[in-house]
């Protein structure tokens, strides 16, 4: 009998087509309800999710055939991981399928910011010219820092180095990754001579609001911020301070606390007043939690999982 495969988030059809070749059957359902879910997944031996479905403890509870649990991105923060692996169930993910994606997208948005392009090009569709005022700052010779130095980061990294910058990098669980474009550093140092930092960390009870008042406050010069990880792991309250002041001189956020467990359903008119100064700054570029989602990262996230189950349940 060829194992099962419950698919309850839209993909690429990269990643059901890959079932098949192996021989497994894999089954669409994500335009089912929880409740109907729950009918069903004691008979799969494997899961694939995105974001919108967590599996909780009470879940694993109820599927004891569950084997390996697939989430095409690169978080698992809805996945509750040390229960599932005191199952035996793995959890898999494909931080390698998006990090091309989200370095460019980190880029493309500190690139637009830095040159008023989002302004200029505005003004211009009304029949404003402005040159002075839209003359824009180079990446050139500035100090970026970069927090974490998973796949992201490191992506982040090999981007920047054509632009004559000097890149500083923190991780707290790594060591002795430094190269000839890398300088890797303690926070303290990164804090003193960064002008622009770019948030690469995964979210954590260590990471939630880990870029907060304080934090950012301890900045020598005042900064540019890129967050591109986890909406949770800047506090937005504390952000819009530091703008008001001039602490932050900008930032790029494709990713926002305020996101719902499924970010598309986002209402604008429920969001508190930092959200809501965001939205109306011309200092701030928002893009809707799209940086790892490309057209090529989708079809990488798909054949990466569906090729990373296949080996566990094989």
């Amino acid at each position: 009998m060829s194992k099962k495969i419950l698919c309850i988030d839209s993909n690429h059809n990269i990643l059901h087509e890959t079932f098949q070749e192996a021989g497994y059957q894999c089954d669409l359902f994500w335009d089912k309800s929880t409740e109907e879910l729950m009918k069903i997944l004691p008979n799969y031996d494997g899961l694939v999710i995105r974001s919108k479905f967590k599996i909780t403890k009470d879940i694993i509870d109820a599927c004891p055939k569950l084997k390996c649990i697939g989430r095409v991105g690169a978080g698992l923060e809805n996945i509750d991981v040390k229960y599932a692996q005191s199952k035996g169930i793995n959890c898999v993910h494909a931080p390698e399928g998006n990090r091309d994606a989200v370095a460019e997208h980190a880029l493309g948005m500190l690139l637009m910011l830095l040159n008023n392009l989002k302004i200029a090009d505005a003004e211009v569709r009304q029949g404003i010219w402005k040159r002075a005022e839209n003359r824009g700052f180079e990446i050139k010779d500035k100090t970026v820092g970069i927090i974490g130095y998973g796949n992201m980061g490191a992506e982040f990294a090999k981007r920047l180095q054509g632009f004559g910058c000097k890149i500083l990098v923190y991780d707290k669980y790594k060591q002795n990754f430094g190269t000839h474009f890398v300088t890797e550093t303690n926070l303290e140092h990164l804090q003193n001579e960064a002008d622009i930092i770019s948030i690469h960390t995964p979210l954590t009870d260590e990471t939630n609001y880990f870029i907060n008042y304080d934090f950012i406050g301890a900045f020598k010069k005042n900064i540019y911020i890129i967050n591109t990880a986890r909406g949770k792991c800047l506090n937005v309250a504390d952000l819009v301070s530091h703008i008001k002041t001039g602490k932050v001189v900008g930032a790029c956020l494709d990713v926002l606390e305020y996101e719902s467990t499924s970010f598309e359903n986002m209402d604008l008119k429920m969001m508190p007043e930092p959200m809501q100064y965001l939205i109306h700054s011309d200092k701030v570029i928002l893009t809707p939690h799209i940086a790892g989602w490309t057209h090529e990262s989708n079809y990488k996230l798909g054949k990466i999982i569906a090729e990373k189950m296949i080996k566990v349940l094989s």
